[in-house]
């Protein structure tokens, strides 16, 4: 074997078992912050379990990334997003995701409509719940899967992956990163062994985090990214609420 494939093999061990560490730190946080979740009862305030869980397992999942970013950066100058980096370009991102974002959510719940494929929310639609569930996408959803999948996730990985593919357009960071973020939306127990999935939510989430990790690089900064994220959940879970009432 020649120096040039022996360091080669080194690179590709090391960048795998840089990212297999990372998948599992990502994906098992979440895991963890869910049961500190579970830990607590809910029912005086989310009787319908619409939101007040999920509201706390994103705050957990947050507060120990936060916790691991502020470790690593006392040790090493990692720049995580903090930040509003490239102003200009960040109101680009977020003002022409938010346009064609809205035109592909119209779109897709006229398509529903139409094959009576519309799904409704399982609770009822009370003021807490919308409140709740509103509150919740617009204010923990985006910031808490943002600092983690985009501003920890794609910084990390770039430390040891460095290449770009598709005409150096697409960083290979932010390829792995969004497929974890589809990882992440899917759900898993050990005991009993069980996966469930849905494809598409899969593919979608994929996707968006193609494009949330794109604005991240391009602005130095997780807020944009933050807002998209934001934006396009409030905006399907709020016409999801809406047809659901009128309907």
């Amino acid at each position: 074997m020649s120096k040039k494939i022996a360091i080669q093999v080194i690179y590709n061990f090391k960048s795998f078992i840089w990212v297999l560490f990372l998948t599992v730190l990502l994906l098992g946080v979440p895991k963890l912050s869910g049961m500190i979740a579970s830990l607590f009862d809910y029912q005086l305030i989310d009787p319908d379990g619409s939101y007040a869980w999920i509201s706390v397992h994103h705050i957990v999942q947050a507060l120990i990334f936060i916790a691991i970013m502020v470790a690593l950066m006392k040790f090493k100058s990692i720049r995580y997003g903090f930040g509003w980096g490239n102003k200009q370009a960040g109101r680009k991102f977020v003002l022409l995701f938010s346009l064609f974002f809205g035109i592909y959510a119209i779109g897709a719940f006229l398509t529903a409509i139409l094959t009576q494929t519309f799904q409704q929310f399982w609770y009822p639609l009370t003021a807490n719940n919308i409140i709740g569930q509103l509150s919740f996408q617009l204010l923990l959803s985006g910031p808490s899967e943002e600092l983690i999948f985009r501003g920890f996730a794609i910084t990390m990985l770039a430390i040891v992956i460095k290449g770009r593919v598709f005409k150096g357009k697409v960083s290979i960071a932010n390829i792995i990163a969004a497929v974890i973020f589809g990882l992440a939306h899917i759900g898993f127990s050990l005991v009993p062994f069980e996966v469930t999935y849905n494809l598409f939510q899969v593919i979608y989430s994929i996707t968006l985090g193609l494009f949330y990790g794109h604005c991240y690089e391009k602005t130095n900064s997780m807020y944009y990214p933050m807002m998209m994220h934001s934006i396009s959940n409030v905006v399907m879970v709020g016409l999801t609420i809406l047809l659901s009432l009128v309907l």
